[in-house]
């Protein structure tokens, strides 16, 4: 089964807390993990591994906390899935170099449509900003572009 690991799903959920709040808003770890209901044994694992990525800075001491490096509109659900689970790859053939790792591999009808699928989920899941996940969080509607 292909699926996102529970700590991947609780990293989505600190940086969707920071993006709820804004560009220049600092956290505390502590209250994100309350709010978004983060086993405390997790939670700084997430935020060390979020910060090695760049996808959140964590500032220490009594005044510190947990804020985004740079607008939510530029922070994808793709950068932080990747940050925790390496590479999407949802086929081991598409990595395939050489006919002797696949003996069908000149020949094989399924794995051009693999690549198709694949290069359709990372499209989509780099379209997903934490901004827009925020406004919808919120409730604000997002501008929707006209098709005429």
């Amino acid at each position: 089964m292909l699926k996102i690991n529970r700590q991947t799903d609780y990293a989505v959920r600190v940086v969707l807390a920071l993006a709820q709040r804004g560009e220049s808003a600092r956290v505390s770890s502590a209250e994100i993990q309350q709010e978004m209901l983060i086993p405390r044994a997790l939670m700084s694992r997430i935020v060390a591994q979020l910060s090695r990525e760049g996808l959140i800075d964590a500032f220490p001491g009594r005044d510190g906390g947990l804020m985004l490096p740079r607008p939510a509109s530029q922070i994808s659900l793709k950068d932080v899935v990747e940050a925790f689970e390496g590479p999407i790859l949802i086929s081991e053939c598409l990595q395939v170099k050489g006919e002797d790792d696949c003996p069908f591999q000149s020949n094989c009808p399924v794995r051009s449509k693999w690549g198709r699928v694949q290069v359709a989920m990372l499209r989509e899941m780099a379209s997903i900003t934490f901004e827009s996940l925020a406004r919808e969080a919120l409730g604000v509607p997002m501008t929707v572009p006209s098709l005429v």
